[in-house]
């Protein structure tokens, strides 16, 4: 089980560098709703609609987990610890959802590794 951010399920959908690894994670695997929209937002700018999207996302079978007022504070919580790196919110709500399941990231973005934030990353470029 683990948490994945938006440039994961990119890496799944359009099998880029990274997908093999994160493919081998997806059982059990969640997304905070924040991460999925910024997933959402990347189809819709290369072009796919709405319903092809949402076919493409359910066939990964990545439970979608809503995102929280406990979440929300965890994430802001989070800004001072990541801001020298250049987190976003959807990169500190993925974080938040992992700290709060007791359960790793998945993520694209190796600078993660060098976060202390009491969470496992798992880079998979």
């Amino acid at each position: 089980m683990a948490v994945f951010d938006a440039s994961a399920v990119l890496a799944l959908l359009f099998e880029e560098t990274g997908a093999a690894v994160a493919d081998t994670l997806v059982p059990g695997a969640m997304i905070s709703s924040v991460n999925l929209a910024e997933v959402a937002t990347d189809l819709a700018k290369r072009g796919m609609s709405e319903r092809v999207a949402q076919q493409c996302l359910d066939a990964l079978k990545i439970a979608t987990v809503p995102f929280d007022r406990e979440q929300a504070m965890a994430a802001g919580a989070l800004w001072p610890k990541t801001r020298g790196i250049g987190l976003s919110l959807g990169d500190r709500a993925c974080f938040a959802l992992a700290r709060e399941r007791g359960l790793p990231v998945v993520t694209g973005d190796r600078a993660w590794a060098r976060l202390d934030l009491g969470v496992k990353v798992i880079a998979i470029r």
